[in-house]
């Protein structure tokens, strides 16, 4: 545990930041609130270089958050910044008050205080390389981005239903593919498009071969369900609003794929064992090779877990991604349940990651099927799998190799972390 002459608590907020410092012994030398403008900050870092003098590693940081202007600010700067987990701040406040009481002056008191006694309750802050920032930001855009767009062609699937609900049944169940929004468009208008060019034209530049234009012809012509007055017009117009916003989430969708696709390029390139290479470029063509991992689980896995794939930190990894279990024991009752405080997007990483390689690799199949026969539910033995192929992976970051199908271990296959009850 390192040891410093300053300790920075910094309670964050939106407007201002409270800001304490303690010595060695723990004497408050300094309390402010620092406003949240680009001066302020910038004035808040050139003073604490000057209490730490030439030796900004003397001074130690601790925040709540691990990211955001205050934390690249002071790392750039070469202060050591750790981060503790909100929950964990929350007992240490008991330390300085039994009442309940709870205030920003405190809590940056209690930050800073923890960070003196408690070191190794708080995770050291490092900034990853440029490109895995955007990296990171662009996966988390995408499944933004991917969300809205079920969200709204969930609406636009209503409006169909209301008056059309064979358009659904016949064409395009979900009304989640390009090709049936553009086909909405003609339909819908106050002049409803319904001629045989058009529509052959449209499947044509789609691409779509399972209808041929007659067939969905005869299906836009069929007489759409009974419905009061006025009703018809109403869906018709509220169809015409949504699908250019339906179309504008799907262009920026792929635009967002496709620039995370080149992004995973350029870290898998140069190829070899280039001692100038990077971590996460030696490390994405390993990642790639595993049965189960595409663009977006390999994307998730580089970007939020970088500092532990580096390091090969097993433990980590499982319990950041909420593979590891949690055990609760007391006296003669134990009880292993599902770990809920963890990455949620490195968990659906995890789980789509376990889901896909059980469908398609012979020992991740034989896992989960092994996991289901003891009674696991599925989500459980999908986490077991997971775990399974997480030991794979930092065993081949460790012998840099790719993956190998022929050098797993049968043992491996019917291992269970877990004992006792499972979530």
């Amino acid at each position: 545990m390192a040891t410093y002459r300053y300790y920075v608590g910094i309670d964050w907020a939106t407007q201002a930041h409270q800001v304490c410092v303690l010595d060695g012994d723990g004497r408050r030398l300094l309390e402010k609130s620092v406003a949240n403008t680009t001066e302020a900050l910038l004035e808040f870092g050139c003073e604490l270089a000057a209490l730490a003098g030439a030796v900004c590693a003397d001074l130690a940081v601790g925040i709540e958050v691990p990211h955001g202007a205050v934390v690249e600010l002071l790392v750039e700067r070469e202060f050591h910044v750790y981060a503790i987990n909100p929950k964990q701040l929350d007992r240490f406040r008991d330390r300085h008050t039994v009442a309940g009481a709870k205030d920003d002056r405190r809590d940056a008191l209690v930050l800073a205080d923890s960070l003196r006694t408690d070191q190794k309750s708080f995770r050291r802050v490092q900034l990853d390389e440029a490109i895995i920032i955007e990296l990171r930001e662009l996966s988390r855009l995408e499944r933004m981005l991917e969300h809205d767009l079920g969200r709204e062609t969930n609406r636009l699937r209503e409006q169909v239903h209301r008056i059309s609900p064979h358009l659904l049944w016949e064409l395009c169940k979900g009304a989640d593919e390009p090709w049936f929004w553009d086909l909405l468009s003609l339909v819908t208008q106050p002049q409803p498009v319904l001629r045989r060019a058009p529509i052959a034209e449209l499947l044509k530049r789609r691409r779509i071969r399972r209808f041929d234009a007659d067939q969905v012809l005869a299906v836009v012509r069929a007489k759409p369900l009974p419905v009061a007055p006025g009703v018809l017009p109403a869906v018709q117009a509220n169809i015409q609003l949504l699908l250019p916003v339906v179309l504008a989430l799907h262009a920026q969708a792929q635009r967002c794929q496709q620039r995370l696709t080149a992004l995973l390029g350029m870290l898998a390139e140069p190829a070899g064992d280039d001692p100038g290479q990077s971590t996460e470029q030696r490390d994405v063509q390993i990642i790639l090779s595993l049965p189960g991992v595409g663009r977006i689980v390999a994307a998730t896995l580089l970007a939020e877990a970088s500092q532990p794939l580096a390091q090969q930190d097993y433990h980590t990894l499982r319990a950041q991604a909420g593979v590891a279990p949690v055990t609760r024991q007391s006296g003669k009752k134990k009880v292993v349940v599902m770990r809920y405080s963890c990455n949620r997007h490195l968990r659906e990483a995890f789980f789509h990651w376990a889901r896909v390689s059980a469908q398609h690799d012979a020992h991740s199949k034989a896992q989960y099927a092994a996991y289901r026969a003891r009674g696991h539910s599925h989500g459980r033995a999908l986490r077991g799998v997971a775990d399974g192929l997480l030991r794979v992976l930092i065993a081949m970051l460790t012998a840099r190799t790719t993956y190998d199908p022929t050098r797993r271990g049968a043992s491996q296959t019917a291992a269970d972390p877990a004992q006792g009850r499972t979530a």
